[in-house]
């Protein structure tokens, strides 16, 4: 029963927390380099980082450019979507057990009832 309540616990907690998940965004953030060749040099010139936010659409890739300040909050709303993932992935194997633990014993309760059922006719 303990379990129970700690599991219980967790689960209300995984709630408040996506609760508080304000902003969050599907993708990735990633920083691009291009080589440009310069003039006069025989080795092109790596430029950039030039930050790039991508994410899938309809099962393609979509991406735009991100400047300045975009990239932090780009970067911690991605940050953000991944925690999401993650909780919500914890809240289901945390209801998974309390399903195993609270109808297990259920289930259990009724297979012992059915075998004393067959014993007692069996007995007579």
């Amino acid at each position: 029963m303990n379990e129970i309540k700690r599991l219980e616990a967790r689960r209300e907690a995984i709630l408040r927390e996506v609760g508080g998940l304000r902003w969050m965004r599907r993708g990735s953030v990633t920083a691009q380099h291009v080589a440009v060749k310069v003039k006069g040099k025989a080795e092109p010139q790596l430029r950039g980082p030039y930050w790039l936010y991508t994410r899938k659409e309809k099962g393609k890739s979509v991406g735009r450019r991100l400047r300045g300040a975009e990239v932090e909050r780009y970067r911690e709303e991605v940050l953000a979507f991944h925690r999401f993932q993650n909780l919500f992935r914890e809240y289901a194997e945390v209801s998974e057990r309390l399903a195993e633990l609270e109808r297990g014993s259920e289930e259990a309760g009724a297979e012992k009832k059915k075998r004393k059922s067959r014993l007692s006719k069996t007995r007579r």
